[in-house]
């Protein structure tokens, strides 16, 4: 068994990530990652926004900051060694029989989805040869497989193919994909969050697919010359030297991380009061938001900050700061319509909750 601590060294030694708290500006993007680590169940985020204004940059950032799990030694699907939804079939079969298992921690891992992928190299294929000759149902697990229990990335969303978004709304609808081939079934956990990034201009993402996302980041081109200068003196240190400019985040980074984790403990304990549930109804309904989605992800964003920031209760200004980023992408009805910056659903909090 390899150790994270030396998988994380040798990973930085092959491709050092740029660090997470060394970007500058881009907040509403950062905050919607850090609450979909913090609590997965709010659905993951789509950031859209000009070229090369840090999306992937960001997103891959984040692998320094994501916590640890528990998970089956040499278990292609990253079981969950408690939760039954949380792990493959085989595991729960030796659990049944009593068998022991080798449990270990390692980090959430992130897997990215490359545009031009199959579909086998996406769901996983069935040896159907050997499924035939030897009657044993040989899998090769794929992206989904490797994705469960943590996060599946997709760069340029808005430019993936039809058959394969309709996979991915089917395994994130469900928390599970299922492979057949000629009569042979296999099904396995994959359930994770999905992060998608893309640029407007190329394209927009179907509506179904943008409400699979529980959050919506949009993100500009910084215009203040000071922070351009920054931001382009940060990249080019980091080109000469990744190795010292990650050290020189390396303490920032660490109370970040630890931040994250005291608030993934704190949160089955933050409490969000009834009224404040009722009036975050009340806007989506105003708002005219199909479905439910933007009113759960709300509360559990909103649940997500309180713990980032420390506390057990919900306030007002929890929810003011998450609800532009739950529930924008939600009012577009028309798929010619840009989507909304905000504006308007800060406009319904206001009305509603009384806030200046």
């Amino acid at each position: 068994m390899i150790s994270t601590d030396t998988d994380t060294t040798n990973l930085e030694q092959i491709r050092p990530v740029f660090p997470f708290t060394a970007i500058v500006g881009q907040d509403e993007m950062k905050l919607a990652l850090i609450l979909n680590v913090i609590d997965p169940k709010i659905g993951g985020v789509m950031i859209m926004g000009d070229r090369g204004t840090g999306k992937s940059t960001t997103v891959r950032a984040l692998v320094d900051l994501l916590p640890e799990i528990e998970s089956i030694e040499d278990d292609p699907f990253n079981s969950d060694p408690h939760d039954l939804e949380l792990m493959s079939k085989e595991v729960r079969e030796k659990i049944q029989k009593k068998e022991s298992l080798s449990i270990i921690k390692k980090k959430i891992s992130m897997v990215d989805l490359p545009l031009g992928a199959t579909e086998d190299r996406v769901c996983g294929t069935i040896d159907i040869e050997k499924a035939l000759t030897q009657g044993v149902k040989a899998f090769e697990p794929g992206l989904l497989a490797k994705a469960n229990r943590g996060i599946l990335y997709v760069d340029e969303v808005n430019l993936l193919d039809d058959h394969l978004v309709d996979v991915l709304l089917d395994s994130a609808a469900s928390g599970w994909n299922t492979v057949e081939r000629e009569g042979i079934s296999i099904s396995h956990p994959a359930r994770f969050i999905l992060v998608g990034s893309g640029n407007p201009e190329e394209g927009e993402c179907r509506p179904q697919l943008l409400d699979r996302f529980g959050m919506h980041a949009q993100i500009g081109t910084v215009k203040e010359p000071h922070l351009r200068v920054q931001i382009v003196e940060q990249r080019a240190d980091f080109d000469a030297s990744p190795l010292k400019f990650r050290n020189i985040y390396k303490q920032s980074q660490e109370q970040l991380a630890n931040q994250i984790i005291k608030a993934r403990e704190l949160l089955p304990e933050v409490q969000i009061d009834y009224d404040f549930r009722i009036k975050i109804s009340q806007i989506c309904g105003e708002l005219d938001v199909d479905g439910l989605r933007g009113d759960l992800v709300t509360n559990r964003a909103s649940k997500a900050l309180a713990a980032f920031y420390g506390h057990t209760n919900v306030n007002e200004k929890d929810i003011f700061k998450v609800i532009p980023l739950s529930l924008r992408h939600r009012l577009r009805k028309d798929p010619l319509e840009s989507i909304d910056s905000g504006d308007k659903v800060r406009e319904a909090f206001k009305r509603v909750f009384g806030y200046n």
